[in-house]
């Protein structure tokens, strides 16, 4: 999927996502698992997670297909000194790959992928595919950290939806749909981003549309794919914490140790 125009309002789309939250989790996991040095964040977007962690003196690697994503990523950090100095080192870099497929020139010793990344693999072959690859490029005793939505929380996307943004640079209108047989839902979004201000004294926007699926799994499934894939463990929890996930979750973690 390519992302264009929406790279460029993302961060402002999703200021008041639970970022901080991740990387609790993150450095939760990892207290209970080793603490890596080299980690890799698969689909890390335009980069917000990928410098917080680099910031608390991880050597990341922040891996995305969309070349516009990667685009803001790099210019965001470039803007800060210290993150400036670690780009200079290759101690934060930024890679377009596809997750299915990433490598890097040594085995890491962690590997994350939040905020939903691999409910965009729609088809149960690339999250094979994707685990295998993840297993392969850790470590013995590295650690493989993501969130998905439980299936019920895409439920709950069709039952709320239509969802409305009216903000006064971006708004948005948003409606979904649902394939309850493949639990693979159908993001439309409208959205109007306001023009820079000019002599006119109309508010002039510019609209566009985007298209995103995802797709939901069963948690058992997820479980078993990564222990067919090679890990030794592959536990489950609920919501940023540690206690087990039930039907009422919205956000799986999952813990996989190689």
């Amino acid at each position: 999927m390519s992302y264009g125009k929406f790279a460029y309002i993302y961060d402002e789309l999703m200021q008041d996502m639970p970022y901080s939250k991740w990387q609790r989790f993150a450095l939760d996991a990892w207290e209970k698992h080793g603490n890596p040095s080299e980690v890799v964040e698969l689909g890390c977007g335009t980069g917000t997670l990928t410098t917080l962690l680099a910031e608390q003196g991880y050597h990341m690697t922040g891996i995305d297909l969309s070349e516009d994503m990667l685009a803001v990523a790099h210019h965001k950090a470039s803007e800060r000194p210290m993150l400036q100095g670690l780009l200079r080192t290759g101690s934060l870099r930024f890679a377009c790959q596809d997750m299915t497929e990433w490598v890097t020139p040594e085995p890491v010793d962690s590997v994350i992928s939040f905020c939903d990344c691999l409910n965009y693999l729609t088809e149960p072959q690339q999250i094979e595919d994707t685990f295998r690859r993840t297993y392969e490029g850790l470590k013995p005793g590295g650690t493989f950290l993501f969130d998905v939505h439980h299936p019920n929380t895409l439920r709950r996307y069709e039952e709320e939806q239509p969802f409305v943004l009216d903000e006064d640079q971006v708004s948005y209108i948003w409606t979904c749909g649902l394939d309850e047989e493949r639990i693979e839902i159908e993001h439309h979004l409208r959205i109007f981003v306001r023009r820079e201000e000019d002599s006119s004294s109309a508010e002039l926007y510019d609209r566009f549309d985007e298209i995103h699926v995802e797709r939901a799994y069963e948690m058992t499934w997820l479980q078993q794919a990564l222990l067919d894939a090679g890990f030794s463990s592959a536990e489950y929890y609920a919501d940023f914490g540690w206690e087990k996930a039930d039907e009422e979750t919205e956000r799986v973690f999952f813990v996989a140790v190689k």
